[in-house]
């Protein structure tokens, strides 16, 4: 009997640990946990929306070897001096800062580096509207991930009222040239849209509104995206007509279940890419030089951060 308790605790842990783990463990080695915000009420819906959630045990091994060919492509890039463009976009909420942490986690950030640019200013805005974006592109040997991009004048800037119509017209009729210029230039561009259902949003947006240390993810625009779901369906779906273009289609990537989301949406990167192993010679490390005529200087204590932990 006591066998059989102790087993139901394992597979109760078990079930909590695979469902808090994807949000909670910032770094997979150092697996350090920040408590567990929701209530009770929010983890028994959360189990009840995701029952076939994967499993920990096959999420965590893949992250793991996905980032370790991330790495190999990074490599890559270095080595032939590539130019790499991953745009993200999607609904608030679908997921995209996690997809993008995963795959920049364990790269090189003076090779992979993710640009989330903030609103226009006044100057901006009296630019050309791609002026903003072109400093921010890959140079050679180079990996780049936008956290939105040009297609906000697409979405948001359209639904919102952001923008003209007229302007909308004439982003439509520059942003696959555009494009087209910059895969002639060498850059391998790749666009994601990242989906979610009506309810799940909903549901995680409650979650934000629940959870401290997520509020801060919630902004009036995104409230506002919830009232003008219908609008921006079909300001995506126009976008998704007139932008999928040969040199640079677009790719949707389901995020209604984060981890299969980001495992996902890494495999099909990694498949668009020729990339492959770069070898590399052996490191060895050098003996330390000692100098038997130098004497460490005592450092006085207020220079030393407090040993609080």
């Amino acid at each position: 009997m006591a066998k059989d308790s102790k087993e139901d605790k394992f597979e109760q842990f078990e079930v909590w640990l695979n469902r808090e783990i994807e949000e909670t463990l910032d770094d997979l080695i150092e697996a350090e946990f920040s408590a567990p915000l929701l209530n009770d009420e929010f983890r028994k819906s959360f189990a009840e929306r995701h029952p076939d959630s994967l499993p920990g045990r096959i999420y965590f091994p893949n992250l793991l070897r996905l980032q370790g060919e991330m790495i190999k492509l990074q490599d890559w890039v270095v080595e032939r001096n590539a130019k790499v463009l991953i745009i993200c976009e999607g609904r608030d909420s679908a997921g995209k800062g996690g997809v993008i942490k995963r795959i920049t986690q364990r790269l090189d950030p003076r090779v992979a580096r993710a640009v989330a640019l903030p609103k226009p200013s006044e100057r901006e805005m009296s630019q050309w509207y791609f002026q903003r974006y072109v400093p921010h592109l890959p140079a050679g040997g180079e990996m780049v991930l936008f956290d939105r991009s040009w297609y906000n004048r697409a979405g948001v800037e359209r639904v919102m009222g952001f923008a003209s119509e007229e302007q909308v017209e004439q982003f439509f009729q520059d942003v696959t040239e555009f494009e087209r210029m910059l895969v002639r230039s060498g850059i391998i561009l790749l666009k994601y849209w990242f989906s979610i259902t009506d309810e799940e949003q909903q549901f995680r947006f409650n979650m934000r509104i629940h959870d401290p240390m997520k509020q801060w993810k919630l902004s009036p625009m995104d409230l506002e995206s919830r009232i003008r779901w219908e609008q921006y369906t079909k300001a995506k779906e126009e976008m998704f007509e007139r932008t999928s273009i040969p040199e640079a289609p677009w790719y949707i990537v389901e995020g209604n279940d984060k981890k299969r989301e980001r495992l996902n949406c890494m495999e099909h990167i990694l498949s668009k890419i020729p990339y492959h192993e770069i070898p590399h010679e052996k490191i060895t490390l050098p003996e330390r030089v000692f100098n038997p005529d130098y004497e460490r200087r005592t450092l006085p204590d207020d220079l030393y951060v407090p040993k609080v932990y």
